[in-house]
């Protein structure tokens, strides 16, 4: 089976993680990019057997109202301007596309993961502009992942990701993928009711895990399952072995 777990960022040192698993989200290059320098030497200090993922850069899809600029430096976001955010098929978006991408072909990544912030919610403008962006970027080197905060029909969200040949990204927890030439999942932590990032997965939530990524995995794509709450180097060991016990068994 073609599946890969890990976490988004590093919750223990590298060397450590990098015994356990063999994929890791970077976190980093959504706040702001490294340096090319610092993108080599990640590559570098990792076994040739471990893929990075990695989540694009803010600028492509927050606006600058976003309180995440503020992990930003001043430097760069003087240098960026007020113009940004949500696809917008202005220069910053483009540049910082093309420096997001610059990071992941030193990092020989294979998923760029596009996390839009709640307030990109479904018009007319933001679906244009989806489909500026990712047709221009067309025939990239990476699989192209969209997370959506916010709620959007099934249908809309169906046709832009068939048309852009774009994996939709979900918490498996919350729904389930419309499409994808890959199965891209990211757990936040947020059962219903629980509260986001602060939750800690149960033995019963991992085996509602294993039975939903049982059933992605019979159309036969890569699967990616990233854990993203403040227990996720437990939560995603844990799952883990349980995959493995049950593969012992089967």
């Amino acid at each position: 089976m073609n599946i890969r777990i890990g976490c988004c960022g590093f919750p223990v040192h590298r060397g450590e993680y990098y015994q356990t698993f063999s994929v890791v989200e970077l976190q980093r290059t959504f706040y702001q990019l490294p340096r090319a320098e610092t993108a080599r030497k990640w590559r570098q200090e990792a076994p040739d057997d471990v893929k990075f993922t990695l989540k694009a850069w803010q600028v492509i899809t927050h606006p600058p109202s976003s309180p995440t600029y503020r992990r930003m430096s001043h430097r760069v976001r003087h240098q960026m301007g007020n113009n940004a955010g949500f696809f917008q098929p202005v220069a910053t978006v483009w540049e910082a596309w093309e420096r997001t991408a610059e990071i992941a072909h030193l990092l020989q990544a294979q998923v760029i993961v596009f996390q839009c912030p709640p307030g990109f919610l479904e018009t007319e403008i933001h679906i244009n502009n989806l489909y500026r962006f990712f047709q221009r970027i067309s025939g990239c080197d990476f699989h192209l992942a969209i997370e959506l905060r916010a709620k959007w029909q099934a249908t809309t969200l169906k046709n832009l990701c068939t048309d852009l040949h774009l994996s939709h990204c979900v918490d498996p927890f919350k729904e389930d993928p419309v499409y994808g030439p890959i199965t891209y999942l990211r757990l936040h932590g947020c059962p219903p009711g629980k509260t986001m990032y602060r939750y800690q997965y149960t033995d019963a939530d991992l085996q509602f895990l294993q039975q939903k990524v049982n059933r992605y995995i019979q159309s036969g794509k890569s699967l990616y399952c990233l854990f993203n709450n403040l227990t996720m180097w437990n939560d995603a060991r844990r799952f883990k072995q349980l995959l493995e016990m049950n593969a012992k068994h089967t």
